[in-house]
């Protein structure tokens, strides 16, 4: 990104996505808030799917990845798991939102029809709302590979919350167009289009 103002929307996004995902770990309990599932629409504006679960990855999530596979491997108690990630994402995960990519990842299912059309069409919009504040991301779609640290981040980081998550499923990357991205309020010194 070259663009001053796109980088300006990604920081404020970034900082919003870590500002709610905190919450969400810190008084949820860890279930996915609004803002963490976009509503995801086609290029001309149908609906895909009215939420989709997006992961925020860490620019370098080997040691996070480590540690979401030590605790699943560690213990046959999901609970023990749940309780040990929640304590671990509560805590300073989220702290620093320069750490994490814009890079958005969701896990589908193996047999997902969804995640098939979204890679063949290679684009997609998210719409994330949430506590007043909304933001329009038109995508790049792209299936993660194997050798992708974030594609293992994404499946252990599932793992904790979903022990039963099966070892085949899709990894989908969105890459948002900062330059056409919306955020309703916008951040300072941009317009809301």
């Amino acid at each position: 990104m070259s663009n001053p103002s796109a980088d300006a929307l990604c920081g404020y996004f970034l900082a919003w996505q870590c500002r709610i995902r905190q919450i969400a770990m810190r008084q949820g309990g860890g279930r996915p808030s609004p803002g963490m599932r976009p509503r995801l629409l086609d290029r001309t504006g149908h609906e895909l799917a009215p939420a989709l679960t997006v992961l925020l990855m860490q620019k370098d999530p080997a040691e996070s990845t480590a540690f979401f596979r030590f605790q699943v491997l560690k213990s046959s108690d999901p609970r023990e798991t749940y309780e040990r990630a929640l304590a671990f994402l509560s805590a300073d995960y989220f702290q620093q939102p320069a750490n994490f990519s814009d890079r958005l990842v969701a896990v589908l299912p193996d047999d997902s029809e969804l995640a098939g059309n979204l890679v063949a069409e290679g684009r997609c919009v998210l719409e994330f709302d949430q506590f007043s504040q909304t933001f329009r991301l038109p995508c790049k779609v792209s299936e993660l590979e194997a050798k992708d640290a974030a594609r293992e981040a994404a499946i252990w980081h599932n793992r904790l919350f979903n022990p039963s998550l099966p070892g085949s499923v899709h990894v989908l990357g969105f890459k948002p167009d900062w330059a056409s991205a919306e955020a309703n309020p916008a951040p300072r010194g941009r317009s809301t289009s």
